[in-house]
């Protein structure tokens, strides 16, 4: 199945862009799966297993965060255009709404002084210092920060962490059984060696969410690339809406919705177009992560590496992805 983009994720390993590779292609009922290379490079070597779980980073926005804010649309408890301070009193700016933090059109922008080192509690009342710059509705800017304040929207509605309801409203209901924010550090591919934290594995990788820790939603999920797949078909499925949404609101993903709806983002996912000009949703994860899914052609393509192990930056691995998802989008069957 898609022999040339097959042939670049295996050259993502035999030229050393990345340690290893575990991905899932999907055409209609077809399904090729292969995971190679090796699970950690230092500090000793050992090899990449079949069922390990990847720290996604940012596919915690779309997996999780963004499909309870669905939920809660699909059940009226919501609304996208409403705003933001209607939920959070103390936000700083009256004109942002969920629409726009889905989308990445808030125009939030500011510096947090010494961001990586405050607490947990420190950290939720400084974004709150924040503010909306120029480019507010009229460019995407992509954020951790919008989806950090849908979280907590979200711990409002269910009075809980948001990363237990992610598990509670859309793991388990979803049968996503080896998906986790608390996984167990061998069950786990390892991401950074850093100075500071050592061998990360088991942990999330990302700053924000290793000091927010249950109250993040922009990452910290730790997933199978069965588990991913599992959530992809489900997607594909015509009958999600009828056994989670009571809506057909998931094809809205596949539509541009942000403000001016010519910017190419959906909520919450990006958007790529495939050889027949229909809309593709697309996102990536920071640590090596990405997925494409065409419900139209019913198939998708799932990739998780650990790009960041041993070490950052990785800009080659960034160069190759682009190239495998165009290698994709113009190989694969229309």
């Amino acid at each position: 199945m898609n022999e040339k983009t097959t042939d670049l994720l295996h050259k993502l390993v035999s030229d050393r862009i990345v340690p290893g590779v575990s991905y899932t292609m999907i055409h209609k009922e077809e399904e090729q799966s292969e995971v190679f290379g090796k699970r950690q490079l230092e500090p000793s070597l050992q090899e990449l297993l079949p069922d390990l779980k990847y720290d996604v980073a940012s596919l915690t926005k779309v997996v999780g965060t963004t499909t309870v804010i669905l939920k809660l649309v699909d059940e009226g408890r919501l609304a996208f255009d409403d705003k933001v301070i209607k939920y959070l009193p103390n936000f700083f700016d009256g004109r942002v709404t969920i629409r726009h933090l889905l989308t990445h059109t808030s125009g939030i922008t500011g510096y947090i002084k010494n961001r990586n080192e405050l607490s947990a509690q420190e950290l939720l009342k400084a974004l709150y210092t924040l503010h909306v710059g120029p480019t507010f509705e009229n460019e995407v800017v992509y954020t951790d920060i919008g989806m950090i304040f849908l979280g907590l929207i979200i711990e409002k509605f269910y009075k809980r962490p948001v990363q237990r309801v992610i598990t509670e409203v859309v793991l388990k209901p979803l049968n996503l059984n080896n998906s986790t924010f608390i996984p167990l550090k061998n069950e786990c591919v390892p991401t950074e060696i850093t100075k500071k934290r050592g061998l990360i594995q088991g942990v999330v990788h990302d700053p924000k969410a290793y000091i927010l820790q249950q109250h993040c939603g922009s990452a910290g999920l730790f997933m199978t690339i069965k588990d991913l797949a599992k959530f992809t078909k489900w997607l594909l499925s015509e009958s999600t809406s009828r056994t989670f949404f009571k809506t057909d609101i998931v094809n809205e993903l596949f539509k541009d919705q942000t403000p001016t709806h010519n910017l190419g983002r959906t909520y919450g996912w990006d958007l790529r177009d495939n050889q027949a000009n229909e809309v593709c949703i697309y996102h990536t994860g920071y640590t090596g992560t990405f997925i494409l899914i065409d419900k139209k052609q019913q198939d998708a393509l799932i990739v998780l590496t650990n790009r960041v192990h041993p070490h950052t930056p990785n800009d080659e691995f960034l160069l190759r992805r682009d190239q495998i998802i165009d290698e994709y989008l113009g190989e694969k069957e229309i």
